[in-house]
């Protein structure tokens, strides 16, 4: 606005005022997926994989699975959210290692800058944490009983080629990939939303953010 004068900031400013930011902006976006329906009534709903809709689909005539397809997304997608709930602390760790030199890269480079930063860090070790809670939670929800009762039942229908899918393998890739598309989001709206800036260092820093994309 007229009349206020930021001074450049310096590289130890930026890193500071980027991980605060982030921190906050990735941690909610973290923590929304995490809760019930945060994947299952939004737009990182994770569906089945076409293989997978050929087994429901032959199933739905026949008793006990009518069902099959909801009760499935249902149950995939309660795992994903419970799974979430990991995520948070590993990004926070990432961002706290971010060098002053990468947060300055971050903070001028593209709209999603820092999402592909932690999606190169982070990718590895949130498959690893994901991976068992969704394995858990699949169990705990019966969803790999049901999937292997279902892939059981397709397999003893003639003519059909045999099937062995990893559920939960195939969910927490799934669950990995809505999770990296909500950080986007978020860092999206922590770059253009000037209203989330609630400090004067957030406003000096993004000012030299915004000062290269005129």
């Amino acid at each position: 606005a007229a009349g206020t004068i930021l001074t450049e900031p310096s590289l130890q400013e930026i890193g500071n005022g980027l991980k605060e930011a982030l921190t906050v902006g990735i941690t909610k976006g973290a923590n929304a997926l995490s809760l019930k329906d945060g994947y299952l009534k939004s737009a990182y709903k994770i569906l089945l994989p076409s293989e997978v809709r050929t087994v429901t689909d032959r199933l739905k005539n026949i008793p006990g699975f009518s069902n099959i397809e909801t009760e499935l997304i249902e149950k995939m997608n309660r795992g994903a959210e419970d799974a979430a709930k990991e995520a948070a602390p590993i990004f926070v760790t990432a961002i706290r290692g971010l060098t002053f030199q990468d947060a300055s890269n971050i903070l001028l480079g593209s709209d999603n800058a820092a999402t592909s930063y932690l999606n190169r860090t982070t990718n590895q070790p949130l498959y690893d944490k994901f991976k068992p809670k969704i394995v858990s939670s699949l169990d705990k929800i019966g969803a790999n009983t049901l999937w292997t009762k279902a892939i059981n039942a397709y397999n003893k229908l003639p003519l059909v080629t045999k099937i062995n899918n990893d559920l939960s393998d195939y969910v927490t890739k799934e669950a990995l990939k809505g999770l990296f598309k909500k950080i986007e989001e978020e860092e999206k709206n922590i770059r253009r939303n000037k209203g989330a800036r609630s400090s004067e260092l957030l406003k000096k820093v993004f000012a030299k953010q915004d000062a290269t994309r005129k």
